[in-house]
Formats: C-alpha cells, structure tokens, sequence
C-alpha cells in the first residue's frame, strides 16, 4: 500500500540514523522525499540509496536549520521547487554530555538550537508553504508535521539536562503548533524515541557499561534501531493517524515502565 503516493515530504537530519530510516521509509510507499541536512555528501549517499538508478524521489539540500537565514532560503527553494509540500519530519538533533554547573552557556545555547530552534524556524517556514498550498487546492490533502523528541523529554537524563529540556519543549511546541494549524488540516504530532542506535548515540553504545544500563531499565532489554523509529513516524504522518494532532507517541522499548 502506497501510504504517501503523490506526497512531499520535507525531512530535517535526513543524512543517518532516524532521518535517513524515515526518509526511506516514506519514499518506499511513494513520496518524494527533500533530504536536508548540514553535510551534503551524506545527504547525497541517502539520495542515491533512495533513487537506486530509477525514478528520481529524492532531493538533497544542504541547509543549517538552526539558521534563521538558511532556513528562509529553503523555504525559497521549496516554494519554488516544490509548492504542493504535504509533509515536515522535523528530525535534526544533536547532544551532549555536561552536568549543569559545568555546562559552558554556549554548550547550552548549541544543544537548545539544533533540538528546538530548529523545529521552530522549520515550522514556521515549511508550515507557511503548507499552509499556501492547502489553501490553493480544490481538494482538501492530508498534510502533517512531525517533531521528533524524545524519551528524555519525559524523563531528563542526568548528564544532559539541556538536550532533555529541550526535547520536553518540542512536545509543548508540538501542541500549540497543532492548535494553530487545525484550521488548515494540518496535523502536528510527536514521536519520543527511547534508546536508538544513531550517530547520536553511538558513542555511548560503545561504552559496556551504558549499554547494560539500557538493557537494565528497558523492558525490551536492548537498543532500538532507526527503522523501529520511522516506522512509527510513517504512521503518524499518514492518513492512518487523520484524527490524531498534538499527541506525542513514546517510542522507548518499555523504558518507563521498569
């Protein structure tokens, strides 16, 4: 079943891990999928992974979302490129291991940019072309955004306190965008990942310790893997979820529940 036939979807971090799993996902089932990210070589490899030689689905653009003013040239390039855009998987994320009172205010001011900044500026640009488009159309599309926050939005981690209050203000901002969007059928959503294997945490996840610790306090008794997680957002971003908006689904493997 092609869930996102004729669909455009806009992907932030798309270059590994979540991003790169969702943006295959959603192409797989139809859509045309704008990888953005900051390396275009990355964006790039999953473009041609996508692609394969046959229709063209797959877009890279390099663009800083925590940037106001590259934001706005993506923006350009969507409306100009892309007009009919039906989707925002806002996934660029970065951290971080510091305890507050060490934590230097430019370390905090990087993490809170690349985890929250960047959702914003995103939705405020990606959202003002959806919005144009659903108003342009004669017949109503299914149009979402999807934040991706975090397990740690719920539960702060101990040593990366801006990372998790960052992640807890998505799912806040998740709702008021959804509130603001409803008058045009476009739904926003969360997803909380637990524990996955990405370039975020594969430091960690080398360290035998931290790995048994997971293991220890996860119901499931082991990592996640990206695909678990885009799955999840193929699901919310498709009609599948239609009355679903301002919801966050924690996607942990049983790690609150231990």
């Amino acid at each position: 079943m092609a869930r996102f036939e004729h669909a455009v979807a806009v992907i932030t971090g798309a270059g590994s891990g979540i991003g790169e799993a969702a943006a295959k996902s959603l192409a797989s089932e139809g859509a045309k999928v704008i990888l953005v990210g900051r390396t275009l070589s990355k964006l790039e490899r999953v473009a041609s992974e996508i692609n394969d030689g046959t229709e063209e689905k797959a877009f890279p653009i390099a663009c800083d979302v925590t940037s106001e003013t590259e934001v706005e040239k993506l923006k350009k390039t969507i409306k100009e490129k892309f007009p009919n855009v039906t989707h925002l998987i806002n996934n660029a994320g970065a951290s971080a291991y510091s305890s507050i009172l060490d934590m230097p205010y430019d370390q905090w001011q990087s993490i809170v940019a690349v985890n929250l900044d960047s959702v914003f500026l995103a939705s405020k640009a990606i959202g003002s072309v959806m919005v144009e488009a659903a108003k342009n159309e004669d017949e109503p599309r299914d149009r979402s955004i999807v934040n991706v926050a975090s397990l740690s939005g719920h539960k702060p981690g101990l040593m990366f306190p801006h990372y998790s209050a960052a992640k807890a203000a998505v799912m806040n901002f998740t709702q008021s965008l959804a509130s603001e969007l409803a008058r045009h059928r476009i739904r926003v959503n969360s997803v909380s990942p637990g524990f996955v294997e990405t370039p975020l945490t594969e430091q960690g996840l080398q360290n035998d310790s931290f790995v048994k610790s997971i293991e220890r306090h996860t119901a499931m008794k082991r990592v996640g893997e990206p695909e678990e997680i885009a799955t999840v957002i193929s699901f919310v971003a498709s009609t599948d979820a239609s009355y679903m908006t301002g919801s966050d689904i924690l996607v942990d493997g049983g790690w609150l529940i231990t």
